[in-house]
């Protein structure tokens, strides 16, 4: 008997179910569906990402739905245009056997006269995104005055997003004696106020522990040099040759230029962000869904929605802004009781997150060290031989056997397995053979333990902090504000790791702890601005006149005004390297005194700079270009967030 039959659904919705092949609900669909179905009330359900929450009341609004009335009778909003049509699509699936019904998906990017056509011809169910219903609303394309069911979907995720003002004013057009059935992974402070606003004695449940983490993941972290994020992530991904995975990162550029190295180094990967065309966007979904796609290098905003079965690993190539979004990243593995693997890809900077994070999900990291090149290539191999083991014989090839035999008649068995296996895995040997270890040796469970004990960052003063000068500034369009960002995100520092920012015309300085020095310069050494190389040394200044910890000055002016937003790229364009006119290059051999009279820098204009550093170009068997910050690209001046 499918368990779905003691839910109290309709014959119509039952036979739905057993054409989709569902057997038996999930905790959230089995606490939710009766009560919402049994009685007219408020309903906050507190349950994980990929847990059945779009059946959890999508079949109780179908069957509450008077399909003799054309008007608007139900709502649901959720953040993204990828879920709003993931769960119209759904609402259809469900309600293919309820004659009458229509469901019609509201969000940007498509004609809103045409959504608009659809719900005047009869629309009992809108799926919308807020911005757009918003907008429909205000054009008065919408009436949903007499809708009898709002159903907020990812409630936590819209109003990270920015639409709490959307939603509120939404919800503001409804009538009072409608029913609101809020679901959401967590409960924020945001979420609870929409709650006591809008909802009246509201039934609440919650499946596993609120705001914790689903029981079907675990989390790891890997702790290692920031130089190092990307070739850890290649030697993750090595070291699971199943991978079916979306790996984070906070910024677009970030995710674009992560995608491409992997590209070039040989993976099967593509970049999910918002400067995609919807085409583009459904292109790349598309292959992954078919798994032509095993790494998925994507935001959070652009991975919102994104429901794929069968997930193994969610990377975080890095930690979000906002702890709480981990949850939703890690939610996108470890669905529908299969397991799933949530990686954290660490500084020694961002260990104080591990905790947080632990905290409100309810569960340990385990500290994990990166493989090594050696123990790769033994998980290559065995993974090989397996594959070759397992594989299929297609007999039609028994035509061409007598050929192949003729040419293998010499070789003994050894040899045969020798080299059939060599010709797939000697890219692994002759890599990994020439590669260090970059796994930092040294533990973080120490340090961990240090952070917890001092509670929040110390206040940064003068003493003892290492002072820099830095061939940039207010003429590349920086102020303090927009090079301190930019100096966090290349050098991977937390919020309060640089400090007392000073931006002149042509260089600048700055200030970070003693422990951060050699980072500081083996990385911005390394690294290009539109195609020049910057150069950073240490000051003999201490840094001059009164400034607070963020860099702003008691006296004096900083050159420039505020940084102007970076160029935008094009979605798939390739990076530009290298050469660009209008640089300069500092010719100075030690960092100019800060303050001075006139303060003016040798660094000057140098028409038709290019960089002397060489660009080495990917090869066919993934070894990486040996660089920091994916390869030779220029870094962005500052990033822009989806």
């Amino acid at each position: 008997m499918n368990k779905f039959e003691q839910l109290g659904l309709s014959e119509s919705l039952l036979k739905a179910i057993l054409d989709l092949g569902f057997e038996n609900p999930t905790e959230v669909q089995e606490k939710a569906i009766p009560l919402l179905l049994e009685k007219d009330t408020d309903m906050v359900a507190l349950a994980q990402t990929g847990t059945g929450k779009t059946a959890a009341f999508g079949f109780p609004v179908i069957q509450k739905i008077d399909v003799n009335n054309r008007n608007t009778q139900a709502l649901i909003l959720s953040p993204t245009r990828e879920l709003c049509l993931q769960i119209t699509n759904e609402i259809k699936n469900y309600s293919k056997y309820e004659k009458g019904i229509n469901v019609v998906a509201v969000y940007g990017g498509a004609s809103i006269t045409e959504q608009a056509r659809d719900i005047k011809r009869g629309a009992q169910i809108i799926v919308a995104t807020p911005g757009r219903m918003q907008d429909m609303i205000n054009r008065g394309l919408v009436n949903i005055s007499q809708i009898n069911y709002c159903i907020l979907d990812e409630a936590d995720e819209m109003l990270n997003m920015g639409f709490y003002e959307d939603i509120v004013n939404i919800l503001s057009t409804t009538p009072d004696e409608k029913n609101t059935w809020l679901f959401s992974a967590t409960m924020p402070a945001e979420v609870a106020r929409i709650g006591k606003q809008f909802m009246t004695d509201p039934i609440e449940i919650t499946v596993g522990a609120k705001n914790s983490g689903s029981a079907t993941v675990s989390h790891e972290f890997y702790l290692v040099n920031a130089r190092d994020r990307y070739e850890a992530l290649k030697r993750l991904a090595d070291s699971n040759p199943d991978i079916f995975s979306v790996v984070f990162c906070r910024t677009k550029r970030d995710t674009q230029a992560v995608a491409e190295k992997l590209v070039e180094d040989g993976y099967s990967a593509a970049a999910l962000h918002g400067d995609l065309s919807q085409a583009q966007r459904d292109g790349v979904m598309k292959s992954f869904r078919g798994r032509q796609i095993q790494m998925l290098v994507a935001t959070d905003v652009a991975a919102r929605g994104i429901d794929v079965d069968n997930i193994t690993h969610v990377v975080n190539y890095q930690l979000p802004d906002e702890i709480e979004t981990y949850n939703h990243r890690s939610g996108r593995t470890g669905r529908a009781g299969k397991l799933g693997t949530s990686i954290v890809i660490v500084t020694k900077s961002e260990l104080r997150k591990i905790s947080s994070i632990e905290r409100i999900i309810k569960q340990k990291f385990e500290e994990k060290t990166i493989p090594s090149g050696i123990e790769i290539c033994e998980i290559q191999l065995l993974h090989l031989a397996t594959k070759i083991k397992d594989t299929e014989v297609d007999h039609e090839i028994d035509t061409y056997l007598p050929a192949i035999n003729s040419v293998l008649e010499d070789l003994s068995k050894e040899e045969l397995i020798k080299k059939m296996v060599s010709v797939e895995f000697n890219r692994f040997i002759n890599y990994y053979k020439k590669t260090r270890d970059i796994s930092n040796q040294a533990s973080g469970s120490e340090r961990r333990e240090r952070d917890d004990r001092d509670g929040a960052p110390r206040e940064n003063n003068n003493g003892g902090a290492t002072r820099y000068f830095v061939n940039i500034g207010s003429r590349d369009n920086f102020d303090w504000m927009s090079l301190k960002d930019y100096l966090k995100e290349t050098l991977d520092l937390g919020r309060d790791d640089v400090f007392k920012v000073d931006v002149k015309e042509g260089f600048s300085f700055f200030n970070t702890d003693p422990e951060h020095t050699d980072k500081v310069m083996e990385i911005l050494n390394n690294v290009q601005l539109e195609g020049r190389r910057i150069n950073v040394e240490i000051s003999k200044n201490d840094g001059g006149g009164r400034r607070d910890h963020n860099g702003r000055s008691s006296g004096g002016s900083f050159g420039g005004g505020r940084s102007s937003a970076p160029r935008r790229e094009g979605s798939f364009a390739p990076r530009r390297e290298g050469s660009g006119g209008g640089g300069f290059r500092s010719d100075r051999n030690s960092a100019p005194r800060e303050g001075g009279f006139g303060g003016r820098s040798d660094s000057r204009r140098e028409g038709g700079f290019s960089s002397d550093r060489p660009r080495t170009e990917g090869s066919s068997d993934r070894a990486p270009r040996r660089s920091e910050s994916f390869g030779d690209s220029p870094r962005p001046r500052r990033p822009r967030r989806d």
